[in-house]
Formats: C-alpha cells, sequence, structure tokens
C-alpha cells in the first residue's frame, strides 16, 4: 500500500487534471468544437519562431559534448545570459553565481523550500493560490499559512499578512501575475510587504525570505511587473519559459537571488546541492542553450490580451462578477451560487469545464483558463448564458 500521506493528496488531489480528462471525454461524444474546456492552463501559441530555428541548428549542430553533464547549476553561459537580462532590465549585478537552471518553476520551488526549511517552519501564501503550493510546502516539512486577500481586488493586506507572522515563518511564497486571478502585485503592494519582513524579520532575529513565483512575468497587459529583486534583498525569484515561449512541456525555468541576500553565498550553495539530490540536477541541457539564444524573444501578448476581452466582456455582460486581469491568462469569476463544486458541476451539462476556486483556497469562485482559441470562447457564450439562466 502506498503512504497514508500520498492516500489522502489522492482522495483532495486538484481538479484541473479531473476536468481536462473530463473534456477529453466529452468532446469523443459530442466533437472538440461543441465542448468548451477552459480548465488547463496549457498554452496552445507556437513557440516563436527563433526558438524553433534555434532548436533546430542545435540539434544538427555537430559540437562535441552538446549531451554530456554539466555543473549541476547549469551551463555557466546560460546563466550568464540570464544574469545578463536580468540586469539590463533592473540596474542589479548578478552574476552566473546567483542564477541555477532547473526542470521548470515546479521544479525551482522545491530546491527553494527544501534549502530553506527545518522541520514545522512555516511558508505564508496568499489566497487564491496555486493548487500545488500546499503540497509542495509540505514535501519539505514546512507548514502552510494561509492569509486571504481582499475579497474585491485580491490584492494582499500587508497588516493582515503582519498579524499571520510568527517566530516560525521562514518565508512568503507570492505568484504575480497570479494563477488563478491573473492580479499583478505593484510596486506599492510588494514594498509594504517587504517592509513588514524587515521589520517582523529584525523582531524575531531571523531573516524571512520572499520567495516570488513569476511564471507569467511577461505576460502582463499594459502594466509594469516590478522585479522582486530590486524591491528586497532577501528575494528569490523564480521564472520559466513555459508561458513566455509557449515551452510547457520542456520544463525550462530558473532560480535568481538577489546577490546582496544574507549569506548569498551559502545559499545558492544550498540551491544547487537540492538540485542534485531533488533528482533534478538540472534542466535540459539542449533548450538550456536553445533558450540562451533566445532569451529576448516571447510569445505575441496581444494573443491573450484578445482572448481576455472577448471573455471578459461576454461574462460581465451577461451578468458574472470578475476582476479583469492584468496579467496570465485566467479569469476567476464569482460562481452564481456558493457552492462552487456544484456550479461545476452545473457547468459540465452545458459542456463547460471549469475548476472550482475552493481547489485555490477560494470557494465561491470558478477559473477559466483562456488559452484556448477565439472561436472556443465566442462559442462558449451562449452556453455560459445558458448556465446563468438556471440561477436567475
Amino acid at each position: 500500500m502506498i503512504s497514508n500521506k500520498i492516500s489522502n493528496r489522492l482522495a483532495n488531489s486538484s481538479m484541473i487534471r479531473a476536468m481536462f480528462e473530463e473534456g477529453a471525454r466529452l468532446k469523443k461524444i459530442y466533437g472538440a468544437d461543441k465542448v468548451y474546456d477552459f480548465s488547463l492552463g496549457n498554452p496552445d501559441p507556437e513557440p516563436p519562431a527563433e526558438v524553433k530555428a534555434a532548436l533546430r541548428e542545435l540539434a544538427n549542430s555537430k559540437e562535441p559534448g552538446m549531451h554530456l553533464y554539466m555543473n549541476n547549476a547549469g551551463y555557466t553561459e546560460v546563466r550568464e545570459t540570464i544574469a545578463g537580462k536580468i540586469n539590463r532590465e533592473t540596474g542589479l549585478q548578478l552574476t552566473f553565481n546567483n542564477v541555477v537552471m532547473t526542470v521548470g518553476a515546479g521544479g525551482a520551488l522545491n530546491i527553494v523550500l527544501k534549502t530553506l526549511l527545518n522541520p514545522d517552519e512555516e511558508v505564508i501564501i496568499f489566497a487564491p493560490y496555486f493548487v500545488e503550493y500546499t503540497s509542495y510546502i509540505d514535501n519539505h516539512g514546512g507548514k502552510a499559512v494561509i492569509v486571504n486577500t481582499d475579497s474585491r481586488t485580491f490584492l494582499p493586506d500587508p497588516e493582515l499578512l503582519r498579524s499571520k507572522i510568527t517566530p516560525n515563518t521562514k518565508a512568503i511564497l507570492i505568484n504575480t501575475p497570479n494563477n488563478p486571478t491573473g492580479v499583478v502585485y505593484g510596486a506599492d503592494i510588494l514594498k509594504a510587504i517587504a517592509n513588514v519582513l524587515e521589520e517582523k524579520g529584525r523582531e524575531y532575529g531571523h531573516t524571512i525570505y520572499i520567495i516570488s513565483d513569476e511564471p507569467y512575468r511577461k505576460l502582463a497587459y499594459d502594466v509594469n511587473i516590478p522585479n522582486i529583486l530590486t524591491i528586497y534583498r532577501n528575494a528569490i525569484m523564480i521564472d520559466c519559459f513555459s508561458k513566455s515561449l509557449s515551452l510547457p512541456g520542456e520544463r525550462m525555468g530558473y532560480i535568481a537571488a538577489n546577490p546582496e541576500a544574507e549569506d548569498i553565498d551559502t545559499l545558492m550553495g544550498g540551491l544547487i546541492y537540492c538540485n542534485r539530490v531533488l533528482g533534478y540536477v538540472n534542466a535540459p541541457a539542449l533548450f538550456q542553450k536553445v533558450i540562451a539564444r533566445t532569451i529576448d524573444s516571447t510569445v505575441d501578448i496581444n494573443i491573450y490580451k484578445e482572448r481576455r476581452d472577448l471573455l471578459y466582456n461576454g461574462l460581465t455582460n451577461l451578468g458574472y462578477e470578475c476582476v479583469k486581469p492584468d496579467g496570465a491568462f485566467y479569469l476567476f469569476p464569482k460562481s452564481l451560487i456558493a457552492d462552487d463544486v456544484e456550479f461545476k458541476n452545473r457547468a459540465v451539462k452545458y459542456n463547460l469545464l471549469i475548476v472550482p476556486g475552493s481547489g485555490f483556497g477560494c470557494p465561491g469562485h470558478f477559473r477559466l483558463a483562456y488559452c484556448v482559441s477565439l472561436e472556443t470562447i465566442k462559442n462558449s457564450l451562449p452556453a455560459f448564458e445558458a448556465l446563468a439562466k438556471e440561477f436567475k
């Protein structure tokens, strides 16, 4: 038998994959064009042409040793390239020693948490949150402490955060642009959070880290995304190329730490060690080199902006309440009844695949991933209208 912990986790596991599998079943029955699957954040635009060109060129290269082991932190030249880009954007002075290549953002988060956490130390996360955060924290003996955000804006309240920090608080984990809301934390909010952590760190006599999970950093609409490394000294930034380059299946990510962080050499040594002992070792060799060649590329943000506007305007015109997202590719409307799981079940009758907000620590809402075609969004609106009529 498997462990009790994993057995319990399976029983309460994410509904996202379950809804995705339900969508596949329904498509076989009704046809793909009559099923409106908003369940999985799986970006559908093709990678930029320069990414494919770099991959072809590297795959055909006669350079010897391209597929051998490298430093456990990743290729030095790739880390130099990423550090250089961060420096150009921020004015900071990172070197390759401040960057570790990882197997996606999920791998990076587990590496950071394993490096930082002693048993029973606390990591604060803001609800709504990405569904796997609590499992990642539990993986490494930590305790997740959930702090609600403002119910109208989904922005954190620094004073509420202050009240939740204890002597056991080791870090806070933020996600901006946010999954599932698409909300962006502005510089004012981040500076207020940083000030609280500085104050409480002095009070308790130890560093409290900010871990900033930023896979959607390049998907922002008409707003600036502040870089946490410029705001808080003891910040660790996690990024990946799954969304910015439409490469989710390649699992390419990295960790970057502020070079002024406390005991930075020990921190980086711990990250590199955990990168190995967790079994990830480092990001795939070939795609590290692809990333280095295409570091300034990105998918066309207007593809997602057009979809956001169509879905947001369509739903709000039908009477759904929703915060308009400034980034990522998610909407997080209020469900039309308090029981968001029942609402999800009722939506399936109209071939609408949505994810209940309770899975993200925020009952009474539902998430829509609009990384689907414009045609799917247009065709779904009559189904959303029919669903809404059930509750009038």
